[in-house]
């Protein structure tokens, strides 16, 4: 859940900074930082849903309900899928024009914290979980 809370916040921080007056990042013109919700709008609520997965988690295993798979295990995939858009929008494909001018600021080292702790907890939590073994031809 810190992981989560990681998240949460280091959308709201800076994530890129322009450094050059002609730099141009998501309309804007300029000198500036600018966080991942301002450069980012669909992006920005995936990862923020994405981002309630731990606290569902922690429902599920306090309530102690039973699931038809190991606990954690959609926790990691949902944090899986926030690891890989925080790098695309970082290292892969980073917005702005002209790419020299525009760098990564710590909101985005932030937030990419934040999913490897959510990444890690759900593994720990799912390793803890018994995997029943069904016989052969059984769905």
């Amino acid at each position: 859940m810190g992981g989560s809370l990681l998240l949460i916040i280091g959308v709201f921080l800076p994530w890129y900074d322009v450094t050059t007056t002609l730099g141009i990042l998501a309309g804007h013109h300029g000198k500036g930082t600018y966080s991942g919700w301002e450069v980012y709008e669909l992006i920005s609520v995936l990862l923020l849903l994405g981002a309630l997965a731990p606290f569902i988690l922690s429902w599920i295993v306090m309530r102690q309900h039973a699931l038809s798979w190991p606990r954690g295990e959609l926790t990691m995939v949902i944090s899986m899928i926030a690891i890989v858009l925080v790098v695309y929008v970082g290292i892969i494909s980073r917005p702005g024009e002209p790419s020299s001018g525009v760098s990564l600021d710590f909101g985005w080292f932030v937030a990419l914290v934040g999913t490897l702790l959510m990444f890690f907890g759900a593994v720990t939590r799912q390793q803890e979980t018994e995997v029943r073994r069904k016989p052969p031809g059984v769905l």
